[in-house]
């Protein structure tokens, strides 16, 4: 129990150097820029599934904690932060480096994964202007403003008081998820996913969506060990978000809007291994 907890707050503690650097840019874009600047950044969002599907392609969920910081002010469109969470890999890539996997491997399953992450977030950033075509533009939110709370102490002080508050959360949250796995047990959750070619994508989604590196390491294995198809183990990564999506319910407003950005990710992840089932990729 006590190896539980020491590896939450590990993991925790990993993402606080993201969550400062993300915390210090929106702090510097909310204090040192105007107007005519912000929106400038906002309209640069239309390359944004692009630039956030290669990022996400990096080891680590902090890239995923910090588009979903960056969501929740509205300085990225929701097609990037749906294609950060598409095409990060949390603790695959890892896992895939120290059991010697072939590096072609490597790069066909992350060529998946970034292809599927920045289709989509075009996909959706198209249909999210035509909705809203014709409608007063939505501005970026002063993050200060959002959290009803006194940042006039400078950004250095704003940006670790900030990442403080949500570094704690991860905690908590991780440590309660590590727990749980620990009394259901892995192999447990390994037996819903042996022999489903097509119910696998569906439970794999569902473990993807734990908001922790636990989900990629468990299915990650259970491909390397032939347990699952490949695209069993891709419907899970491109669904798990690493710690991002608890994140999102912490710093996003509107629980309604958040459901309904897990439900896009979850279909997303699901279709798109049923598709790779379907075709009979085997990798």
């Amino acid at each position: 129990m006590v190896d539980i907890v020491l590896d939450a707050i590990v993991d925790s503690v990993k993402l606080v150097p993201f969550l400062f650097v993300t915390y210090l840019i929106m702090e510097y874009i909310e204090h040192k820029t105007k107007d005519k600047t912000k929106q400038a950044i906002k309209k640069s969002g239309k390359y944004g599934p692009f630039i956030g599907s290669l990022l996400g392609i990096f080891p680590q969920c902090g890239f995923s904690v910090s588009a979903t910081n960056l969501y929740a002010v509205r300085v990225i469109t929701l097609g990037t932060l749906i294609a950060v969470y598409l095409s990060t890999s949390d603790e695959m890539l890892p896992i895939f480096l120290s059991e010697a996997v072939p590096i072609t491997t490597i790069l066909t399953i992350l060529g998946i994964k970034l292809a599927i992450g920045m289709m989509a977030g075009f996909a959706i950033d198209f249909v999210m202007r035509l909705r809203h075509q014709g409608e007063e533009e939505e501005k970026i939110v002063d993050l200060c403003e959002k959290e009803h709370c006194h940042c006039e102490h400078g950004i250095i002080k704003s940006a670790l008081k900030h990442t403080l508050s949500i570094f704690i959360f991860i905690g908590i949250v991780s440590i309660i998820i590590n727990i749980a796995i620990y009394f259901i047990g892995e192999e447990r959750i390994s037996g819903f996913l042996q022999n489903q070619p097509i119910l696998g994508p569906v439970i794999a989604g569902i473990i993807g969506l734990i908001p922790n590196c636990a989900s990629s390491v468990i299915l990650t294995q259970m491909y390397l060990e032939n347990m699952i198809s490949v695209a069993t183990m891709l419907s899970g990564l491109l669904v798990g978000a690493g710690v991002g999506l608890a994140v999102l319910f912490k710093t996003n407003k509107g629980i309604k809007q958040n459901i309904q950005i897990v439900a896009l990710l979850y279909s997303i992840g699901v279709i798109a291994g049923i598709i790779i089932e379907i075709i009979g990729i085997q990798i």
